[in-house]
Order: C-alpha cells, then sequence, then structure tokens
C-alpha cells in the first residue's frame, strides 16, 4: 500500500512499540497532538535501533505475556536510560521482564474505572486524587519488580500503576490515551516533557497542503476515481484530490446499495453537485446486494459480501470506461480507526473487517491502485481538515454512517429461541461484537428490565459486564408491548421488510434528536433493529446513543428523559415493533455497532 509520508518530518522524540493493541496508533496520535513527533515501531524492535530517543512507550494487547508466542520486546531497552512507559499490556510485560508477577485475574475491567494514586511521581504530577480511567484488561500485574514502587490502584486491580523513578521506568495498567481518562493527557504530558526532558517539535494543524502534496506524487500522471459514501471522510478525501489534480482528473460515483437509509441519496447528489458539475453520478444497484445478503445471518460475512460486492460493482464500473480510461487509481476516505479494528497493525487481533479493507481492495493494493489521503487520520482530524477546505459545516458535522451502511444494523437470526432468565435480568440469544481484552468478542446480551434513566443503571451495566464472562453488552427496556420473559428471536433476515422498518425507526429517532437538541450532545446514535419480539411484533429496536471523539473508544449517553419517553412512544406505534431496548454498554467492551 502506497502510504503518505511526512515531507521533513523529525526524528522521532517517541518511539512507540506496537503489542498489537487496538489503541496503538491513538497513543502516537495523541503524543502528537502535545507536540511532540512519534513513531511506531514492532515490538521486537532491538534495543540497538531504538538508542538516541527520548522515551518509549509500549501499547496494549490482547495476548497474555505468560503465553507461547506473545508479543515480546527486547529486555535491554530498559537499560537504555531513556523514559519507558508500559500501558496495559506493555505495563504487564514490563513487570514481567523485569522480575516481576502477571497473573489472570479473576474478572477483567472494561471501560471507566476509578484510580486511587498513593504517593508522589512523576507522572502524577498535577493528576492527584480518585480520578476516572479507561480500562481493558483481565490480566494483572500481582507483583512489582524490585526497584519500583506501587503508585495506584483501582477497585479490582491492586496494582494499577507502579514505578521506578530512578530508571524512568513507569507502569499503568490503564489507558491516558483514551478521552475517557479524565487525566489522561496531563499524564502522558508529564511523561513527555517531565520524565522524557521531549521539547515540543511537531504540529497538528494545517494538514491539507501536505496532503494535497502527498497526492500529487502518489498518484504521479494517473486519474483518481472515488465511490464515495456522502459521508465526511469519503467527501474530505474526494475534496483534497480534486484541489490537488483538478476536475479533469478525478471522478465520483455514488453506489445506491438499498442499505441507505431515508433519503441519503438526495442529500449525497447535493453535496457532491456543489462541488463541481460533471464530476458525481449515481448507480443503483439495491437489487444486487440485497440479493447477495440474502439468508446471510454471520456480521463478518455481511462485511465481506458488502465489501466484495462493492468492489464487484465498481470493477464493472471502471471497465465500462464511463468515467476514467486506463490509466486510474481507485481513491477511499479510510481514516486509521477502521484499519485498526480490521487488524491493521502488525499484531492487532481482528475486531470487524471493515468494507475497505476485504480481499478485492487488498489486491488492489498490491497492484499499488489505491490512494487512501485520510489513512493517518482520526475522525476529528478529518472534520478539522474539511473546515481548512471550507466544506459546509452541515456536512461535517454529521454523525458517521458506517459503509455497509443499514446491514448491520439489522441483525439476523438462523433460530427461534426463547430468552434465559438470569439473577441480574435475561439473556437474549443475540449475538453481538465487542472488544475486550483489544480481543474480538462475540457474545449474548443481557436486558435489564428497568428504565435506562434510572440513577446508575450505566454504572450497574458495566459492573455486570466485568462480573459475567458470557456476555459483551447490556441494554435497558425503555417499553415494550410484552413481557421481556415472552419475547423469542425468530428466523429472520435481511429483507426490503425489515430495511423499511428500521428505515422508518432511523429517520424517527433523528426527526426527535433535531427537535429535541439531543443531536449535539452525541457524536453517533445507530439505531439498530433485532429479531426479538413476538408473533405479531417479531422485531425491536435498540437506541445506542454514544459520545466520542475518533470511535476508538465511547460512552453510552444518557438520553432526558422525557425525549427517550417520546421516542419510545414513537417507536412502539410503528408495526411489527415489539419492543425498544437502550443499549448501555461503552466501548470496550461492546464495539459502537452491534456488527
Amino acid at each position: 500500500m502506497n502510504q503518505l509520508c511526512l515531507p521533513d518530518a523529525p526524528t522521532p522524540q517517541i518511539i512507540v512499540l506496537d503489542t498489537g493493541g487496538q489503541y496503538c496508533h491513538l497513543i502516537t496520535r495523541k503524543i502528537r497532538e502535545l507536540g511532540v513527533y512519534s513513531e511506531i515501531r514492532p515490538s521486537e524492535t532491538p534495543a540497538a535501533e531504538l538508542r538516541g530517543v527520548k522515551g518509549i512507550v509500549i501499547s496494549g494487547g490482547p495476548a497474555s505475556v505468560y503465553e507461547d508466542g506473545s508479543p515480546q520486546v527486547d529486555p535491554w531497552i530498559f537499560e537504555l536510560g531513556c523514559g519507558v512507559l508500559g500501558l496495559c499490556y506493555g505495563h504487564q510485560l514490563m513487570a514481567w521482564h523485569l522480575g516481576g508477577e502477571v497473573s489472570k485475574g479473576e474478572k477483567g475491567e472494561y471501560g471507566l474505572a476509578h484510580f486511587a494514586p498513593s504517593g508522589a511521581a512523576a507522572v502524577f504530577e498535577g493528576a492527584a486524587g480518585r480520578q476516572q480511567i479507561w480500562m481493558s484488561h483481565r490480566d494483572t500485574v500481582t507483583r512489582v519488580p524490585a526497584g519500583f514502587e506501587l503508585l495506584g490502584s483501582t477497585e479490582t486491580c491492586a496494582i494499577a500503576a507502579m514505578g521506578d523513578a530512578g530508571r524512568r521506568l513507569y507502569g499503568l495498567q490503564f489507558h491516558p490515551e483514551v478521552v475517557h481518562t479524565r487525566n489522561g493527557r496531563r499524564i502522558l504530558s508529564n511523561f513527555l516533557f517531565g520524565v522524557c526532558g521531549c521539547e515540543q517539535d511537531w504540529s497538528p494543524r494545517e494538514q491539507a497542503a501536505r496532503i494535497e502534496d502527498e497526492i500529487r506524487r502518489t498518484v504521479g500522471e494517473r486519474n483518481v476515481f472515488f465511490f464515495v459514501s456522502g459521508g465526511v471522510d469519503s467527501t474530505v478525501a474526494f475534496t483534497l484530490c480534486l484541489r490537488a489534480l483538478g476536475a479533469e482528473r478525478v471522478r465520483a460515483l455514488y453506489v445506491d446499495t438499498g442499505l441507505m437509509r431515508e433519503g441519503e441519496t438526495e442529500f449525497v447528489q447535493q453535496v457532491f453537485n456543489s462541488l463541481g458539475r460533471g464530476v458525481f453520478r449515481v448507480e443503483h444497484a439495491q437489487a444486487r446486494f440485497l440479493t447477495a445478503l440474502d439468508g446471510v445471518r454471520e456480521p463478518e460475512r455481511k462485511r465481506h459480501i458488502i465489501g466484495e460486492m462493492f468492489v464487484e460493482v465498481q470493477e464493472q464500473i471502471l471497465a465500462s470506461g464511463h468515467f476514467l480510461e486506463g490509466n486510474w487509481i481507485l481513491g477511499q476516505g479510510t481514516i486509521y480507526p477502521d484499519t485498526i479494528e480490521s487488524g491493521g497493525t502488525s499484531k492487532a487481533d481482528l475486531i470487524k473487517t471493515h468494507h475497505n479493507r476485504v480481499s478485492g481492495i487488498q489486491k488492489l493494493m498490491a497492484e499499488n491502485r489505491i490512494l487512501e489521503p485520510l489513512h493517518l487520520l482520526y475522525k476529528d482530524e478529518v472534520r478539522e481538515v474539511g473546515r481548512e477546505l471550507a466544506l459546509p459545516e452541515e456536512l461535517l458535522s454529521r454523525h458517521p454512517f458506517p459503509g455497509p451502511g443499514l446491514a448491520i444494523r439489522c441483525l439476523c437470526e438462523d433460530e427461534e429461541r426463547g430468552v434465559e432468565r438470569l439473577e441480574d435480568g435475561w439473556l437474549a440469544p443475540l449475538h453481538s461484537v465487542g472488544v475486550q481484552g483489544d480481543s474480538r468478542s462475540y457474545r449474548p446480551v443481557l436486558i435489564l428490565e428497568e428504565s435506562p434513566a434510572a440513577e446508575g443503571v450505566h454504572e450497574r451495566a458495566t459492573a455486570l459486564i466485568n462480573r459475567l464472562a458470557g456476555i459483551n453488552r447490556v441494554a435497558a427496556l425503555a417499553g415494550s408491548h410484552a413481557p421481556v420473559s415472552e419475547m423469542r428471536t425468530s428466523r429472520a433476515y435481511l429483507c426490503e421488510t425489515r430495511l423499511a422498518r428500521l428505515r422508518r425507526a432511523d429517520s424517527a429517532v433523528r426527526a426527535l434528536c433535531l427537535k429535541s437538541g439531543f443531536e449535539k450532545s452525541v457524536w453517533q446514535f445507530p439505531v439498530i433493529i433485532v429479531p426479538l419480539g413476538t408473533a405479531e411484533r417479531p422485531d425491536s429496536i435498540v437506541l445506542r446513543p454514544i459520545d466520542s471523539v475518533d470511535g476508538m473508544t465511547a460512552q453510552s449517553v444518557v438520553m432526558p428523559a422525557e425525549v427517550l419517553a417520546e421516542m419510545t412512544r414513537t417507536l412502539l406505534a410503528q408495526e411489527g415493533i415489539c419492543a425498544v431496548l437502550y443499549d448501555l454498554t461503552h466501548k470496550p467492551p461492546g464495539t459502537i455497532e452491534w456488527e
């Protein structure tokens, strides 16, 4: 793959060693946000190649340090004299290599937790007191190495931070790089400037000119053809190419898959017509996609089928010669979280396959026929580039919408099964995708028969997921036509009836969010249809409002009670809808989308 290089980039002061964590590139990005240039290297990079850096960060990862084949580091990195910070798996790896002890925990910690520092430490300067952090682990350090001090703990993790100030070595079980760790930015800043002695040498602003210059160098004499979704990413990527290469060398086509939201095609057409005449057209392919997805339940198969169908449609369109003849390259709006969750770092676990990473796309990458101008950026950075390009705020502030469209918000089932009563709620035989300990999970959902607005319900949901190993998601019952005990899953697949049902629900939710102003309180609001209900009303709707910065982590958002009540009444009045559920799960352990 042609990757965008950084012209005249400084020598990295900080190296992040990749042990396969979902947040590896998020660490690098946060360091760059603090004004320090950082790059990523494989975890096993020899210490000799790291001489001269001011600091090293060892990322988190899905493995266990005591297992054969788990990612390792050169133990001599701890003798280089520079600052070293181990995060999550990196914290455990540091303890393991230096003579400490790591064990499998009695229960995991996924999502929000509260950390209590003990004693003074350079990394916690100005970040004292009990504070909110973000966890994603099951293994724990149970004994610190010689020379290390215990620096803090949580309710379920006795050694959540450790350090050897003399050797400038620190380990944190939690993730300071994610936005939900309240003092994360301060902790990283303390490590960079207080521990490592870094100097500011990098600015993340004014990216458009750099990217346009790299587009011209990467594309050369070729033309660029985009299959756009109308979302922020593909529109910004297309606009950058339009500016870099000119309208005569860039084209965009929108494939209507039949899996789009109500009014989406019309909106996209309006946006691209405003960018220039003759650069955009619509291809209607609804029947082809629905036929290919008929009878498919498993989410990874859905994603692969949609991705491959996109490539098939794309290749036929390109072969027709209607747009660019001969010397072409395919442009995509892929951003970094898409590549990370598809196993894009060297050791990362596959969480879900992004439609821009299926085999047909991989083949084009191998042929050097892919351009991804945004692949190093995150959603908030893409929006900033869009503002630099003077794109309309109406577009830039839109909630993200998945490339596979409503297909991954329409859950399917192969058989009829009833719910199971547990001590804490009802175990529904619906499986959703999650990310726990940096690994993919595919587990049932726990339904609580209490209001999503009940006091402390989000905290209880987090505690239940940490305690119950067989689930990765908890939802509360907002309203229903039948008791949960009487609900069953039904044999259900993607079809016009269920997609129309989901479109109506999604449209109603968006309208009420705009009317109430709740739209501005969330980063994204997936609306999901699940085949759980009764014979008369076989489906239920799941509401999934979340807050995030870049999609790497997310918090479930509490909706005002009056807005939720009106939304629930509206949805329950629709044909075929049995219940309205409210997803209380953070990311991790649940992915933003259910599939």
